[in-house]
Order: C-alpha cells, then sequence, then structure tokens
C-alpha cells in the first residue's frame, strides 16, 4: 500500500476550519481513515495587547489553506475535491504534488521528533552536509526548533555553525 503524503488544499477565505471538520465527518462517514489519516489547519498562539490587557488568540499560519495526509487516490482526490468550501489542490490540475518531508517540518504541519544525547558545551562531530567530519562545541540549541549551533574551528578561526539537531552526534573517546 502506498505511503500517505500530505497535501495542500485551497480553500474559501474564512472557510479553513469548515473544510477541516466537513472532511473529518466524511472520512468516517465513508470509512475512509485508511485512505485519510489526518486534516490540519496550522494555527499559532500570538500574546496581543486589546484595551491595555494581554490577550491570547489562535492566528492561522496559512489563511485559505487545509493540509490533508492522505494516500492519492482517484476516490480521495473527489472526496476531498468535493468538500463545499474547497476550491481545489494545490499544484497543476491533473495531479496534486505533495509537500516533501522538509517542507512539512519548516511549515509547522508535523514535528520531528530527534532524541539527543548532547547538550550545551559538548564535543559534537557534524554527520553530514558540506561540514561533515567536523569537530566543534554546541553554544546554542532549541530541540522545538530542531536548532543546533555549533562553534567549529575554520581557517584557525572560531566559526558558528546552524544546524538540525540530527546533523550532529555526540564525540565518543576510542
Amino acid at each position: 500500500m502506498p505511503e500517505a503524503k500530505w497535501y495542500v488544499v485551497h480553500t474559501y477565505s474564512g472557510y479553513e476550519n469548515k473544510v477541516a471538520s466537513t472532511l473529518e465527518t466524511t472520512v468516517e462517514n465513508r470509512g475512509l481513515q485508511d485512505m485519510i489519516h489526518d486534516v490540519k489547519v496550522p494555527t499559532e498562539t500570538v500574546v496581543e495587547e486589546v484595551n491595555g490587557k494581554q490577550k491570547e488568540t489562535e492566528h492561522k499560519l496559512y489563511p485559505g489553506y487545509v493540509f490533508i495526509k492522505m494516500i492519492y487516490t482517484d476516490e480521495t482526490w473527489y472526496v476531498v475535491r468535493n468538500i463545499r468550501g474547497c476550491t481545489g489542490f494545490v499544484g497543476p490540475s491533473s495531479k496534486p504534488i505533495p509537500l516533501s518531508d522538509e517542507e512539512v517540518y519548516r511549515m509547522g504541519v508535523e514535528k520531528r521528533t530527534v532524541e539527543v544525547s548532547y547538550s550545551v558545551g559538548d564535543e559534537v562531530r557534524i554527520t553530514y552536509g558540506p561540514l561533515e567530519d567536523f569537530v566543534g562545541t554546541v553554544e546554542e540549541m532549541d530541540i522545538d526548533k530542531d536548532y543546533v549551533r555549533v562553534i567549529v574551528s575554520m581557517f584557525g578561526k572560531e566559526t558558528p555553525v546552524e544546524l538540525d539537531l540530527g546533523q550532529v552526534e555526540p564525540v565518543t573517546e576510542d
């Protein structure tokens, strides 16, 4: 069975939540849970000041769009395309193109979980990329943002390098 991938659907402005809930209901009613796995409207919580008081509000990260994790078939295309408020898939009209894994993580649709066995101040080796096999010291890291800053020595100068958490591993003494 093919792997489910994330697709993006364009909706009328303000209809994102309605399209998502209607699609979830349709999936439940038609028994398509094995074909359409997840429906998301990515949001972020923003603290705003209104009349001198702070108030938390939810803002849509991508107004007018709904993200759907599904196995693409003619049936799933038809079901999604015919939801009221949906104007179509993002991509060429004949066949929508799924998001790459990197786009999914960068856009905040899914969170990647990375186990790290190092911390600030530890010596690490870069495992892939242009600086592969360089050794440096962890200066800063943010697990939620999948980010680590490593200080490496290049050309006799200490240089900060920003990497993904999975791009480095702790240096072990043999």
